[in-house]
């Protein structure tokens, strides 16, 4: 996928509002916590958690979305770190983050695995992850996502990748996902939600 040249026109392809998924979840947040939004493209879910007075930092892989994403925070008023970065390359450091954003940021395998690694070293105890994506059966319906499953998401697999939080919530469900035109009807999602125990993984 080309994402500069996906991202590169006058209006924003998965529109200005926040995910609902997230909108819904965001009360497992720290208040005024420091978040890290992955994939955010232009801006929408980090502009929106700024607006709820989180301190955010936002990274995508795509220049033009990332311009789009600046633009979208001087236009309301925001303040958000908006990196441009590679995921492959990207650091988040070690305990650094009291939640981490994962909004169908879908990854070639591998990758996925290696970001999930390294978001589950970089939450703070009792820090929290919230994510949705498609999983293979959406590919198909024709109302968004990756054309090939691989890079799709499932409760089982993310269960794995994901083992060093507490799942809170973890759901593979079918509903409407409608931002901007990119995201356009019913969508096969999983959703998750999970927190870094506050005291470390218990001992063998």
């Amino acid at each position: 996928m080309d994402w500069d040249a996906c991202y590169a026109c006058d209006d924003y392809v998965y529109g200005t509002a926040p995910n609902t998924f997230l909108r819904e979840s965001a009360h497992h947040l720290a208040a005024g916590g420091r978040i890290l939004v992955l994939a955010d493209g232009e801006g929408r879910n980090g502009c929106w958690l700024a607006e709820q007075g989180f301190q955010v930092v936002t990274v995508d892989g795509s220049a033009v979305a990332v311009g789009k994403a600046r633009r979208l925070a001087a236009e309301r008023g925001v303040e958000a770190e908006i990196l441009h970065a590679d995921l492959a390359d990207f650091d988040p450091g070690s305990e650094a983050w009291d939640g981490v954003v994962s909004i169908f940021c879908h990854l070639p395998p591998a990758l996925r695995t290696t970001v999930h690694h390294r978001v589950t070293e970089a939450l703070r105890p009792g820090g929290v992850m919230i994510l949705e994506a498609y999983t293979p059966a959406q590919v198909g319906l024709g109302t968004g996502g990756p054309p090939d499953p691989v890079f799709c998401m499932s409760a089982a697999g993310l269960r794995r990748e994901l083992e060093g939080l507490e799942l809170l919530h973890l759901e593979e469900l079918r509903r409407p996902v409608v931002e901007g035109r990119l995201h356009s009807g019913e969508g096969e999602v999983v959703q998750l939600v999970g927190r870094k125990p506050a005291n470390g993984p218990e001992p063998d």
